[in-house]
């Protein structure tokens, strides 16, 4: 319906309703279907025509701001299978942020399986989910959905070009393969970046950690953000460094936390120790234990006790404290399902 159209009906409407024939006022079209009738039998037939007019022949235009995205792009791994979506969305609803959703979704990576985008998308600022997702990434930041990131090699003067899944891809490639280039370049450009995007390029520096990564992980113990200097200090104590000053003290938060878990024996006749969070006196020592659990390193927790991490997470008692434990349930549900499939896959 064009313009003249949409005109003449708004004038036959404004003829019906002052009680008017409006014979003399149809398009050609619609004389053509009422020509035959009586004067009544026309006017019906207009009025039913121009009841549906607006539905069937009017289409209001998209608005100026609206952009076609290309398809969302489709992942080089399988999508979980239905089945086990359940388990997936459970697990999730117990991961009550962010950091615990990647965790659950690199655990699904590590099986061999993506999640349906129903169930889960990464944020465009993403930069903790598996490298798999980067396709999806970097849709979501291509706002007008034609920008596609540089083909070209990672370098200082086309950094912005690159979306920051691409980006972070890129430098794991060049840490694995020119590891000196890529830390210059994390060490040029991460001070610039949100502590967010900070962390994800300094946790890039574990490829190819080498001595002389040391000095610029040493630097960092000055950056704004506590997450960034901790994982520098880990970094460094890979190396052999020791990046923190007060392990052991009292602001070394894995003494802290060591001091709300139980040490125990168990067993008659080969001795193992066990680990159970302590009977705490009040819901503040409680939400602070869960604040430490967050931020606290498991390899630093794990020292503390003289032990390694697998043999601390064997030998945690997960059924002493079902508060504590209930948030892991789900995750060890899907973990034992997907374990489950890929062994009938693989039979």
């Amino acid at each position: 319906m064009n313009e003249g159209e949409q005109t003449g009906l708004a004038t036959m409407r404004d003829c019906w309703i002052t009680g008017g024939a409006t014979f003399d006022l149809a398009p050609t079209a619609w004389k053509t279907i009422a020509g035959g009738a009586s004067p009544d039998e026309q006017e019906r037939r207009f009025l039913a025509i121009a009841a549906q007019a607006l539905d069937v022949a009017l289409r209001p235009a998209a608005p100026k701001t609206l952009k076609r995205r290309p398809p969302l792009p489709r992942l080089a791994l399988p999508m979980l299978p239905e089945r086990l979506r359940p388990l997936l969305r459970a697990a999730l609803k117990h991961a009550v942020d962010a950091r615990r959703k990647t965790r659950v979704v690199t655990l699904v990576a590590s099986r061999g399986f993506v999640l349906h985008p129903m169930d889960w998308m990464p944020v465009a600022s993403d930069q903790n989910s598996p490298d798999v997702y980067a396709p999806w990434i970097d849709w979501q930041a291509s706002v007008d959905g034609e920008r596609h990131a540089p083909q070209e090699k990672l370098t200082a003067e086309n950094w912005d070009e690159f979306y920051p899944a691409a980006r972070r891809i890129a430098l794991a490639d060049m840490r694995r393969s020119e590891p000196a280039s890529a830390r210059l370049l994390i060490e040029a450009k991460a001070s610039g970046e949100p502590a967010e995007v900070r962390l994800a390029l300094v946790e890039l520096m574990r490829f190819g950690l080498n001595p002389e990564d040391a000095p610029f992980l040493k630097s960092l113990s000055a950056d704004r953000s506590g997450k960034v200097r901790e994982l520098a200090g880990r970094l460094l104590a890979r190396l052999g460094e020791h990046g923190r000053s007060d392990d052991g003290g009292p602001g070394d938060p894995a003494a802290e936390l060591a001091a709300f878990i139980s040490e125990g024996k168990s067993g008659f006749i080969r001795r193992r120790s066990i680990y159970t969070p302590a009977k705490l006196k009040s819901p503040a020592q409680e939400m602070r234990r869960a604040e430490l659990f967050e931020t606290c390193n498991l390899v630093d927790l794990a020292a503390r006790f003289s032990a390694t991490e697998p043999e601390f997470i064997g030998a945690w008692q997960f059924g002493a404290d079902n508060n504590a434990a209930a948030p892991s349930l789900s995750v060890l549900r899907l973990n034992a399902a997907l374990a489950e499939h890929q062994s009938r896959t693989d039979t």
